[in-house]
């Protein structure tokens, strides 16, 4: 925990690996975390259940509980196990299961994810960024409208401006209390249009940002992803995402200045992806400053470092912490 008797109240914004990768970090500095997490994904064992049941999708707000619990568990295995055997439950994530079942029993999908945040002793809150069944759409470039997260992806176009329908969806009021309170609010690391930007387009999150007081960070993906963003740097993420704000809102961007090793690039170079550059005076131009640090986590993926992506936000603010550890 961090040294002294203040914890800094921070809110994080996304969806996908890279917010539970976040937190993952920020729970050894700070109790006091909301997670906004995007209710958009279509894919895999949410979408199925979404599909068949009617139920928000549970999978990133799964990963975000896990991410948070004080400690590792067998409760915490539990809730990430995923049934491999043949069958109607092939492919499904038993943690989606249980928060559908309490759904069922609390009555409320908030109400549900309170419950399953004390099994699991959570440090801090998750909330879903509306609670209404949206579905995420694009215009893209060549015209055309595409509806669904996944086919958004797939589609191999570029997109020119998203959409939810219904376009007016309403925030959880707890969310934007928070943001109102924060020291910090964060968006991503994560999927540029299918994790971060839809939480945006809920009524009210992007105002409540532009009118905080708390100092705002963007982390950058190390990577480009294929279908998002492919050939983007730094300031084209940045770019994107001013197009659904009124106002340039960051104070700081993060960014990566490791390298993978070459392993790690002819791997990620097959499936289209490649570093993401860092276009310094561009993003200057922007009024935004840089932190640029080696951010790499250790493995077959480059995918952020928690700890080190923890220390960074502490230290802009000014929050003591033990560099050692």
């Amino acid at each position: 925990m961090a040294q002294g008797p203040y914890e800094p109240k921070i809110v994080v914004i996304g969806g996908g690996t890279g917010l539970s990768v976040l937190l993952k970090g920020l729970k050894k500095y700070t109790t006091r975390l909301t997670a906004i997490v995007t209710v958009t994904d279509d894919g895999g064992s949410s979408g199925r259940l979404r599909t068949e049941l009617g139920v928000l999708p549970p999978g990133d707000i799964r990963n975000c509980l896990v991410a948070l619990a004080e400690t590792e568990t067998l409760m915490d295995k539990v809730f990430q196990h995923r049934f491999r055997q043949s069958g109607s439950l092939q492919g499904h994530n038993l943690g989606n299961l249980l928060l559908v079942a309490m759904t069922e029993i609390a009555g409320d999908f908030v109400s549900a994810i309170k419950e399953v945040s004390k099994v699991l002793k959570v440090r801090g809150k998750v909330i879903p960024s509306t609670l209404q069944h949206v579905v995420l759409g694009a215009y893209m470039d060549d015209g055309t409208t595409i509806l669904g997260e996944t086919s958004i992806r797939n589609s191999g176009k570029k997109i020119k401006k998203l959409f939810l329908k219904p376009e007016e969806c309403v925030p959880v009021p707890e969310t934007l209390k928070a943001i109102k309170e924060a020291d910090a609010v964060i968006l991503g690391p994560g999927s540029l249009y299918t994790s971060i930007i839809p939480n945006l387009l809920v009524r009210g999150v992007a105002a409540a940002i532009a009118d905080s007081s708390a100092l705002t960070f963007y982390i950058c993906n190390i990577m480009t992803e294929k279908g998002e963003t492919d050939g983007f740097a730094v300031s084209d993420h940045l770019s994107a995402i001013s197009r659904y704000l009124e106002e340039q809102i960051f104070d700081y961007v993060i960014v990566n200045s490791g390298t993978p090793d070459e392993e790690r690039m002819l791997k990620y170079k097959a499936e289209g992806a490649e570093p993401v550059e860092t276009d310094w005076e561009e993003i200057r131009n922007m009024g935004i400053e840089v932190i640029a640090e080696d951010l790499l986590l250790e493995g077959e993926v480059a995918w952020h470092d928690s700890d080190k992506l923890a220390k960074i936000i502490m230290k802009t603010l000014r929050i003591p912490v033990s560099f050692d550890s």
